[in-house]
């Protein structure tokens, strides 16, 4: 019989409703301050006290379960782990664009079972629960379902993703941009967006060469539930591959054929075709 976390997602809801109060009344402050972490990354003391407000609340709720925060990493030891970005899109809050979110999701045995993303200055919310759908909405009691689009033909999808920069620095700048001009439209609505706008069937890829388990936990179940396929770009499922590759299921397969890791020295045909990068581009083949 299924578990059942309905509780956990109330909850989820309540710790998100406090970190809107929280990261709302620092967006724009004047006095807001931003320091730089080891690496390189801005934080701001709005980061760190919506981090400190959930794990507060957890630590009277749930004290048992272990936590990991993108601020101040991980504590306790259980199957059940809360993961918590206090705000994903710090670079877009600390310049004062209202595309930002907090992230919060509950593991159980390394499965995602509940999700919420709340990006209050977009006056939205979206969440998942295991077995329970995907839903957007201000509240509970009032939410519309999440269902992925249909899109079947790579010529015809929308991509989303955060940079340019992050695929150049890894070398991969080439096979995204042999995907982008595959497909019918790209855009960088970036970090936690991309991933909702997929779930609502807006989107039908999104996808980011280097992640944290924090930036995709919430994110993989929401879009799981909405219909749709998380992955790394290896191809193995869930947020703790280092990397994401989202649709909405029919595209999957194409998409990581330009960007996944499915090995040519693999190839079953020897002097044929099948694994052949061009080919998996749906490109000419001498």
């Amino acid at each position: 019989m299924p578990s059942d976390f309905t509780d956990d997602l109330r909850l989820a809801h309540v710790m998100a409703d406090d970190a809107d109060s929280t990261s709302e009344s620092r967006f724009k402050a004047l006095d807001l301050h931003v320091m730089t972490k080891p690496d390189l990354t801005p934080v701001t003391d709005a980061d760190r006290t919506v981090e400190e407000g959930i794990r507060r609340t957890l630590s009277r709720a749930r004290p048992r379960d272990a936590v990991l925060g993108e601020e101040q990493g991980s504590s306790g030891h259980s199957q059940r782990r809360w993961v918590v970005d206090p705000i994903d899109g710090t670079k877009n809050f600390v310049r004062g664009v209202p595309v930002w979110a907090t992230l919060i999701s509950l593991m159980v045995d390394d499965e995602v079972v509940v999700g919420v993303v709340s990006a209050p200055m977009l006056n939205r919310r979206w969440w998942a629960m295991k077995g329970g759908g995907a839903w957007t909405g201000r509240s509970l009691l009032r939410a519309t379902a999440c269902q992925v689009s249909d899109v079947s033909r790579i010529e015809d999808a929308s991509l989303a993703y955060s940079s340019l920069s992050g695929w150049d620095e890894r070398g991969r700048l080439d096979d995204f941009l042999a995907l982008s001009r595959r497909v019918w439209r790209t855009r960088a609505y970036g970090d936690f967006w991309s991933y909702m706008l997929l779930a609502e069937g807006a989107v039908d890829i999104a996808t980011e060469p280097e992640l944290e388990v924090y930036d995709m936990a919430a994110l993989d179940v929401i879009v799981r539930e909405a219909g749709g396929v998380f992955t790394s770009l290896d191809g193995d499922p869930g947020p703790t591959g280092g990397s994401a590759m989202a649709s909405n299921g029919k595209l999957h397969d194409q998409a990581l054929a330009f960007l996944g890791s499915l090995a040519d020295h693999e190839d079953p045909h020897p002097g044929g075709t099948v694994h052949d990068l061009s080919a998996r581009r749906g490109e000419p083949v001498d």
